[in-house]
């Protein structure tokens, strides 16, 4: 696990500086294929880093540490665009008023390439960011974790070695599906906030802000399992509770019109943030040595957050928006809550 985050953060440094060729060649089809570089990186360092969490302690406190990693996740989510932003787009719009006022092909061409050639020191700032950690977290006195010691108990042990496939854990299986679902409507709560939005005829200049105010609600929600995971509430009814409120906001959503109903959207944010952390170790309890592919199948769910958001585009524009929405949510929400009380238990 300690070499596959360091792998990941290596992979990721890989895709940033293929943004240099992307750039000085204005090709669509490099940035693609840098984004798709960096997703492997994400995907191989989440499936480290994630059970390297959730058993370097006690299981039953894992939700409270990723929560921590949540905090982190979503900080960086808030800033990074700020920032990125404030050097690449400064003056964007100026610039891309000359572009279209430009007549003379040289003139434009140059002028696109400046604005292309914008992106090339954030990116290569970001590729040796990502190697140095990756070196220092190769070199780091981080423990290197036996899942097959760690995460499987005396009474289950002879069981789990029994094992031959990783399809023989069925609560592991139901789990993968339920990240599938709870990405989807994460996404949808945090992404597709914009579209439910302007669907109400809301204007740019405000909808714009809608992203950011799930977001603050997720990390209130983190703050909350960090100081009751698991002193007050085990990570199961931390993910039983955040399924209920779920439901609860978006049929809120559904009843209502307007900011009123965006609010209760923004507000599902605050119901999400302890799904990935209580999910995640519950589904890979007790796996032994297969933790580490147990875990890539749970990070092969996140596809759900790039599934239902793309359902929810599509049927909007044949069926009201707010009935796709709940259509869509609501079944999910109802799927986190089965894992949450009987799913996690099934052996």
């Amino acid at each position: 696990m300690k070499m596959g985050m360091s792998w990941g953060l290596m992979v990721m440094a890989i895709g940033a500086l293929i943004f240099i060729p992307a750039a000085n060649t204005r090709s669509f089809g490099l940035f693609l294929t840098g984004l798709f570089v960096q997703g492997m990186g994400l995907a191989l360092l989440q499936t480290a880093s994630n059970p390297y969490i959730s058993i370097i302690g006690p299981i039953e406190s894992a939700a409270k540490r990723i929560s921590i990693m949540g905090i982190c996740n979503k900080g960086a989510g808030i800033l990074s665009p700020i920032i990125l932003s404030s050097i690449v787009l400064k003056n964007a719009n100026e610039l891309q008023d000359k572009i279209n006022a430009a007549t003379d092909a040289v003139a434009k061409e140059n002028l696109l390439n400046e604005l292309a050639g914008r992106i090339i020191y954030p990116y290569i700032v970001m590729a040796v960011v990502l190697f140095i950690l990756a070196l220092m977290i190769r070199k780091s006195p981080l423990p290197d974790i036996d899942a097959s010691e760690v995460n499987a108990d005396s009474t289950d042990a002879k069981n789990t070695s029994n094992k031959t496939s990783i399809w023989q854990f069925p609560h592991l299986l139901l789990g993968v599906l339920c990240i599938f679902v709870y990405v989807g409507v994460e996404v949808m709560a945090g992404d597709a906030i914009g579209i439910y939005g302007k669907s109400f005829g809301i204007p740019l200049d405000q909808y714009k802000y809608f992203t950011s105010f799930t977001l603050a609600s997720m990390l209130v929600g983190y703050l909350i399992g960090v100081f009751t995971i698991p002193k007050y509430i085990s990570q199961e009814k931390a993910l039983r509770i955040s399924a209920v409120v779920g439901i609860v906001l978006t049929i809120g959503a559904f009843a209502t019109k307007g900011y009123v109903s965006v609010g209760f959207v923004a507000a599902l944010g605050l119901a999400n943030a302890l799904m990935w952390p209580s999910i995640f170790p519950l589904a890979i309890n007790r796996l032994g040595r297969f933790t580490e592919l147990g875990s890539a199948l749970l990070i092969m769910g996140i596809a759900g957050g790039a599934v239902i958001p793309l359902l929810f585009g599509y049927l909007k524009s044949t069926i009201n928006f707010q009935l796709v929405f709940l259509a869509l949510m609501l079944p999910c929400y109802l799927y986190i809550l089965y894992y949450a009380t009987r799913g996690y238990k099934v052996r």
